[in-house]
């Protein structure tokens, strides 16, 4: 086995941007040149994600305002599927809706019972320009329109409403990155939003 041919292996680990980041509340720009920097960015994304344990990773989630994420994501019958998407489209979001836990690696140690479809398809291109389309179902399906939103400037704690919000703002002040993040004159740097009632 080629070790290159590792999603990852010839990338670098960059620091995740945490909640309160404005690079995650804006909506990334699309891709429009297909080339090495591209390639790179997909493996620094694939290096970055399994360092943090996570299942799927978006660009501006390492500070980087571009559409493009991946994935190494199980579905409910723990069938693995890998890969990136550049300039996704949620094209498909169907089935019935499932709340589930859901967490983020922007928002560390949170999680929350969040509404998804059970099933999901988002097209775009792979690296070189290519087109794909990706369909999943279940937990999958949960990733894939998790990493979708993100490249909208969304977060799964705006889809949240009543308790389930109340509670998710209320455990990210109380963990440690949320107080580190505090400036010294005490006022948040990245500030929690305030529960609006709204969700999805």
């Amino acid at each position: 086995m080629r070790h290159a041919a590792i999603p990852g292996s010839s990338g670098s680990v960059r620091p995740l941007r945490l909640l309160g980041d404005p690079v995650l509340r804006a909506p990334c720009a699309p891709v429009t040149e297909f080339g090495p920097d591209l390639a790179r960015l997909v493996e620094d994304l694939f290096a970055s994600m399994y360092a943090a344990r996570g299942v799927g990773l978006a660009a501006n989630q390492i500070g980087v305002p571009l559409r493009v994420f991946v994935y190494d994501c199980p579905d409910d019958e723990d069938r693995r599927h890998l890969g990136h998407v550049v300039n996704p489209r949620l094209v498909e979001a169907g089935g019935v809706t499932v709340t589930g836990p859901e967490g983020c690696l922007s928002v560390p140690g949170v999680e929350a019972g969040t509404r998804r479809w059970d099933h999901a398809v988002v097209a775009g291109t792979d690296v070189t320009g290519a087109p794909v389309r990706v369909a999943g179902d279940g937990f999958f399906a949960r990733c894939l329109q998790h990493e979708t939103d993100h490249l909208e400037g969304g977060l799964y704690l705006d889809r949240l409403s009543g308790l389930r919000h109340r509670r998710a703002l209320r455990a990210v002040r109380r963990s440690a990155w949320f107080r580190e993040s505090r400036s010294p004159d005490g006022d948040p740097a990245g500030r929690a939003p305030e529960p609006s009632g709204a969700g999805g």
